[in-house]
């Protein structure tokens, strides 16, 4: 398997070279030169295995070798020691809930694979990699957890100050060691355009060796596909259900790629909800085909505050530019703040069960989907963060106190450890290049 960019100019690579690249030469993402496909009789030997056995089925086929099959089969288990519930509401109605890794976020799945896999391609060459991370909150904490004692690797972490939750922020700033924090005064499209300055600044190329644990990395992006497909399988197998629609709480517009990606590998998967906040650039593409991004706007589900998805150029690529194609997979739904709180609190009423604000957005678009088009389906809504995470939001909308399991509950008794930098990119490139002195 090779892989090359979207934008179509740099030279096709091994899955080694893009994950230790992250970015293209071109500025582009990297994407596979083919989606691999399984087979029915695969998919139906599937069906009774667990998450480990779909999801090392699935990385086989994107790492062809690079990696022993054994060494592989070892990562895959190292990296989900934990559960991925299906908790079903009602009847035909279920959520996906993807928070049981150490850092309580979905983020978790793709931080600790491409930990893993960038540790074991930076020890083979023996040298020290730099991963550069722009986070709107849960990337940050996910990879800042996913690298810690990974050999090899250092990271630096970018988020915009005051726009992300206060766990969020300190699991990010506190985590020491190989792991720094930056707290840009800006908002995460200005982290995620430094981002992209920096990997294709010649001057750092010729020092670091940098790479990025955003999903524009594509082996960030590839274990994200994973719980779409053991979902879709478990969902047959335990209740007799198939072909279910996934409501994907959307911001940078990486985890419904990975989505995507599951289905056209062949994954029973019928359709999918883009369910965005305020920040509705895709759903509007999806509705007229103009893609007119504009500046992010606050909203309760921070972490989809992304005015400029990066993720948007892949999923132009796998539909060849056909908004209408597109379209005929996924529907994109905008959900205010307003119908995200009464979301919160009608789920609560209806079933005791305490969301998100990024769980609300998907379910409330869920909704919206079913009574728009009468689709009777069943639905799953990828629940991407435990709700302790989101204090502020929560609290005040359900008028209770919310539990904070222990984990986190530690991590807001250290201190925070962050150096503020303003928008330009020289103040980011002065830091890189002074990254050894630290």
């Amino acid at each position: 398997m090779i892989y090359f960019s979207t934008n179509k100019t740099s030279v096709p690579v091994s899955i080694k070279k893009a994950t230790l690249e992250g970015l293209a030469p071109d500025g582009g993402l990297y994407v596979p030169s083919e989606i691999p496909c399984f087979s029915a009789p695969e998919i139906a030997l599937l069906e009774e295995g667990n998450f480990s056995s779909v999801a090392f089925a699935i990385a086989k086929k994107f790492i062809c070798g690079e990696i022993p099959p054994d060494q592989l089969s070892d990562m895959i288990d190292s990296c989900f020691p934990f559960d991925t519930p299906l908790v079903r509401l009602e009847e035909g109605t279920f959520i996906e809930e993807l928070f049981s890794g150490p850092t309580l976020a979905f983020k978790d799945y793709g931080a600790r694979f491409l930990a893993r896999l960038a540790g074991y391609f930076a020890s083979e060459d023996n040298r020290l990699i730099t991963v550069l991370v722009a986070t709107s909150g849960d990337t940050g904490s996910a990879v800042a957890y996913g690298f810690q004692g990974i050999p090899n690797t250092r990271v630096v972490l970018l988020y915009p100050s005051g726009k992300v939750s206060r766990l969020q922020e300190q699991q990010l700033t506190t985590a020491g060691g190989n792991v720094h924090a930056l707290e840009v005064q800006g908002d995460f499209d200005d982290c995620q355009r430094l981002v992209k300055q920096a990997f294709v600044d010649p001057d750092l190329k010729d020092r670091l060796t940098l790479t990025s644990a955003n999903s524009i990395n594509i082996s960030r992006l590839i274990p994200q596909s994973f719980y779409y497909a053991w979902a879709s399988l478990h969902l047959k197998a335990e209740y007799g259900l198939d072909r279910p629609v996934f409501s994907v709480p959307s911001g940078n517009y990486g985890n419904l790629t990975a989505g995507v990606l599951a289905r056209m590998m062949g994954f029973p998967i019928g359709h999918f909800v883009a369910a965005s906040n305020a920040n509705d650039s895709v759903t509007r593409y999806l509705d007229d085909g103009r893609y007119e991004p504009r500046p992010t706007v606050t909203t309760l589900s921070t972490a989809m505050d992304v005015g400029n998805p990066s993720n948007f150029a892949r999923l132009k690529h796998f539909y060849a530019n056909d908004h209408r194609a597109m379209g005929t997979d996924i529907t994109g739904i905008s959900v205010s703040d307003e119908a995200t709180g009464k979301t919160i609190r009608d789920l609560f009423r209806r079933y005791g069960y305490i969301a998100d604000p990024h769980t609300a957005v998907g379910f409330h678009a869920l909704e919206e989907y079913r009574k728009t088009t009468g689709n009777t389906a069943p639905g799953i809504v990828l629940s991407t963060a435990h709700p302790a995470k989101f204090l502020e939001v929560i609290e005040p909308v359900l008028e209770r106190k919310i539990d904070i399991p222990e984990r986190l509950a530690v991590v807001l008794e250290k201190q925070k450890q962050a150096t503020l930098i303003g928008t330009e990119y020289s103040e980011l490139s002065g830091f890189l290049k002074n990254l050894d002195r630290l």
